[in-house]
């Protein structure tokens, strides 16, 4: 799959996650990804991303998504980091001083960019295509119990 282009609300439930995968859709680009225990009533349940994300929750091999393009709408401080974060592969991990060591223009070292990872991180729009459960000393976006199933999943 080279580009999403259906716009709309496309939501599964997952047995793994004890509750549905939603996920946002615009001009080709995934707009947000989210976990509700209901999914939205106008959301319909194929689209390819959503296959890519059970793939991924099946856990019988590794998936990127590296061929899937997110809208970031976030400010571009964030925008950096999150892009950070997509560099992360799967099954390893990282913290948040590494995490603001490896996006650009950040210093480690500075209180003020260390709360723009964690804000970043907590802000993210599409959790999984933006694996924040990797990092692991920072939030997620995802709920608690969907970043802890997601770390276990990875072996994190």
């Amino acid at each position: 799959m080279d580009e999403v282009t259906d716009a709309g609300i496309y939501a599964r439930e997952s047995s793994y996650l004890d509750r549905y995968v939603q996920v946002g859709v615009a001009s080709g680009r995934v707009l947000t990804v989210s976990f509700p225990e209901q999914a939205d009533d106008d959301a319909e349940p194929d689209h390819p991303i959503l296959e890519q994300l059970f793939e991924y929750l099946d856990g019988l091999e590794p998936v990127t998504f590296e061929n899937v393009q997110v809208a970031l709408t976030v400010p571009t401080d964030q925008r950096a980091v999150l892009e950070s974060v997509r560099e992360i592969p799967y099954g390893d991990q990282v913290g948040v001083e590494a995490l603001a060591r490896m996006t650009p223009e950040l210093d480690p070292d500075d209180g003020d960019d260390l709360v723009l990872v964690r804000t970043a991180l907590d802000e993210n729009p599409a959790p999984i295509l933006i694996p924040d459960h990797r990092v692991r000393d920072g939030p997620s976006a995802a709920p608690p119990a969907v970043e802890q199933k997601l770390r276990s999943l990875e072996e994190l």
